[in-house]
């Protein structure tokens, strides 16, 4: 990661904690960053340096109005410092500073549809069993795995997806 990245989510996460919100920080954090992700357009406006930075700060507090004031002032800080185009890579480094706070590690699970807190709690306790360590999962979203889950942990990736099945059961055929 770049420095100016790790600084800027180091500051985030000392604020964060400061605050004693720092799981929740990087959670909205983390699902921002993951919208902006998802969407061409709001990652093309946060990062339009051509606009007023009045109405890229006016859409944050739209988007974020259900977010913690803490979590709404930090990203509009962000945008407002020209840094837009690098908060998912903040974000995530955020996530992982908070995850390691708690001595855990990230795992990044991609699904077809939402899982509930009883999935994510068994899928938690499957990936921290596989990879012998503690592991907080955030779960994306992503239609394109059609089915089953895609989990990250470090370097290490399971992919149980139906997406996969079928590529590899096309190449057998």
């Amino acid at each position: 990661m770049s420095d100016k990245i790790d600084g800027y989510a180091a500051a985030v996460t000392a604020v964060a904690s400061s605050e004693g919100i720092l799981d929740t920080v990087a959670d909205e954090f983390y699902q921002f960053a993951r919208a902006m992700d998802g969407n061409d357009d709001l990652r093309e406006t946060l990062t339009d340096r051509a606009l007023p930075s009045g109405r890229r700060l006016r859409i944050v507090d739209n988007l974020l109005q259900s977010a913690s004031p803490v979590t709404t002032s930090l990203v509009a800080m962000l945008v407002g410092a020209e840094r837009g185009g690098d908060l998912p890579a903040i974000a995530d480094r955020v996530t992982s500073m908070a995850a390691e706070a708690r001595g855990q590690h990230l795992a990044e699970v991609r699904s077809a549809v939402p899982l509930t807190n009883d999935q994510i709690d068994r899928l938690s306790d499957a990936l921290g069993r596989a990879t012998g360590t503690q592991v907080d999962v955030k779960v994306v979203i992503d239609p394109s795995v059609l089915g089953g889950l895609i989990a990250q942990v470090g370097d290490t990736v399971i992919d149980g997806s139906v997406k996969t099945r079928l590529e590899k059961l096309k190449e057998r055929v």
